[in-house]
């Protein structure tokens, strides 16, 4: 029942953050993704049937009940951005914006849902069920908003860093995306506890806005 809940949120999130970076393309002169039907929040369109439903599944039934995922990447041609250097930062950067907007308004939901239903028994099953499943969106997006930012190609942080590097250290950088995802999961293996350093932040405004919805200090 938990999974049922949560993994719709998951979903709803990998696709906002993928169509985010088709619609900011479209704007920068890039219509890849619009010519190829990627700008849908239609789920059909994005899911990735590792990434959006293996390894969430996976990960749920692991011990910790973390719960990550992503959809099938939008396909951006930065040759046709009008200001490549600025069209990369911003097509980049606009998929964890989006996550960041649904982490606020999910706490927002969260504190409206669970406040109302410990307020008044006539749905309270119904609202804490809303205000569970987005508190579960506000670490779901908190999580995709700090891992994307991870500067390790080809994570959406590592576009913004191979911008701001000179022309020949920032070749050697991007190809290093071909390993950066394999670094990743080695690094994981080799110190489990690395993802949690890594990823301390997620913890930190998690534990805030579960403050703000409870109403706590």
């Amino acid at each position: 029942m938990e999974l049922l809940l949560v993994l719709p949120v998951l979903l709803l999130s990998v696709v906002l953050h993928e169509v985010a970076h088709g619609w900011v393309a479209l704007r920068q002169g890039d219509p890849t993704a619009a010519l190829q039907g990627r700008l849908t929040l239609n789920p059909l369109a994005h899911v990735d049937p590792v990434g959006s439903v293996l390894v969430p599944l996976l990960l749920w039934l692991a011990p910790g009940g973390v719960l990550f995922g992503w959809a099938r990447p939008v396909p951006v041609d930065p040759r046709n951005f009008r200001h490549p250097r600025r069209g990369d930062i911003l097509v980049s950067l606009a998929g964890v914006t989006a996550n960041l907007a649904l982490a606020v308004a999910c706490t927002a939901l969260a504190a409206l849902a669970l406040q109302a239903a410990l307020a008044g028994p006539a749905a309270g099953r119904t609202l804490e069920l809303v205000g569970r499943a987005a508190l579960a969106g506000v670490w779901i997006n908190l999580t995709l908003f700090f891992f994307n930012l991870l500067p390790i190609p080809p994570l959406d942080g590592s576009h913004v860093v191979a911008q701001l590097l000179p022309p020949r250290l920032a070749a050697a950088y991007r190809s290093f995306g071909r390993y950066g995802i394999l670094a990743l999961l080695a690094l994981l293996v080799l110190a489990p506890g690395s993802l949690r350093v890594l990823l301390a932040p997620v913890s930190f405004f998690g534990r805030l806005a579960e403050a703000l919805v409870w109403g706590s200090p």
